[in-house]
């Protein structure tokens, strides 16, 4: 489906999905709220690398089950084609502990949302990935990336050589994130200002080329840094 820009100032966002009527109905219901603009419809993956490089939207609703390229590919391409500022991207599935919503994480989704959500749960998702934030607690982040380690889990010492370029506060507020915790439960935990936090954190994110705070979780298990059952 090609591009249509909508006029007007606002959240800018693409919407995916290959079944045109929920591709429609989501675009009708952003083109009817206040703040939100539609800047282009896609059918499939390719296509919504096209139309974000073309229209560099905010957000992009993106659907994950797709024929041809998947929307965790077009993930990656999105995010890897170096627009600026990237596109925020919100995976739509139908299960919330899916191996593929683990996948669009890893290769740097900001979230997701279920597809039965309510109208009011999608806009106010939108506006909540546009401002920079996420969608769902980091315990249930966490328990997603569990449920999808656990299985590749290799026996041994952490396999952390990715994570010589941290600071240990760096590291430790790594370690912390991919427990599940909060910045504000963090800041507790180490007795240090929730602003020292984010700045850690950011810092860490910075080095290690992560996009989203879910990719620094999936980092903190596969590097070995937390695993899978560890409440400390």
């Amino acid at each position: 489906m090609t591009g249509e820009q909508d006029g007007g100032a606002g959240i800018r966002v693409l919407v995916v999905d290959d079944q045109a009527l929920i591709r429609a109905g989501v675009a009708a219901l952003l083109r009817a709220a206040p703040g939100m603009t539609v800047a282009a419809e896609a059918a499939d993956g390719q296509e919504a690398v096209d139309l974000a490089v073309a229209h560099r939207p905010d957000v992009v609703l993106m659907d994950i089950r797709m024929p041809g390229l998947s929307g965790i590919a077009a993930t990656e391409r999105i995010l890897g084609a170096g627009l600026v500022p990237a596109p925020r991207i919100l995976v739509l599935t139908t299960f919330d502990l899916d191996e593929y919503v683990y996948a669009a994480l890893r290769a740097g989704a900001a979230g997701f949302l279920l597809k039965d959500a309510g109208p009011q749960r999608l806009l106010a998702a939108v506006t909540a990935v546009a401002g920079g934030d996420t969608l769902f607690s980091p315990s249930v982040t966490r328990r997603l990336v569990e449920a999808f380690t656990r299985p590749r889990a290799e026996p041994g010492p952490p396999r952390d050589g990715v994570l010589d370029v941290l600071t240990g506060r760096e590291r430790e507020v790594l370690r912390h994130t991919g427990r599940g915790l909060s910045n504000a439960e963090i800041a507790g935990e180490l007795v240090i200002s929730e602003a020292t936090v984010k700045t850690h954190l950011n810092r860490a994110m910075a080095k290690l080329g992560l996009c989203s705070r879910a990719q620094a979780v999936v980092v903190a298990y596969e590097s070995g840094l937390v695993t899978p059952g560890a409440r400390h």
